[in-house]
């Protein structure tokens, strides 16, 4: 196998390897958010917020925040703030 070859393997095996550590990344962050909603369920809090709250940056914090709508964890008040869906 010449160098080119032997280089474009290891950059794939080296952006399988950063998309499993983003995956498992995500999954962290969706399972620490949705432990305080668990263990705060009044909790409602802006986009702004958890941005604040846990450090993250607005496409960071977009994506956790639409994944955890999709599933229907959260849901978005008139306000604009995200809580439960399970809590009135």
């Amino acid at each position: 196998m010449n160098r080119l070859a032997a280089g474009w393997k290891m950059t794939a095996a080296q952006e399988n390897v950063d998309m499993l550590t983003t995956d498992a990344h995500i999954t962290d962050w969706l399972q620490l958010i949705r432990a305080e909603y668990l263990e705060m369920p009044g909790l409602r809090l802006t986009e702004s917020q958890v941005q604040r709250l846990w450090g993250l940056d607005p496409a960071t914090s977009q994506a956790l925040l639409a994944a955890l709508l999709d599933v229907k964890f959260l849901k978005r008040t008139r306000h604009g703030a995200y809580m439960r869906t399970d809590v009135s």
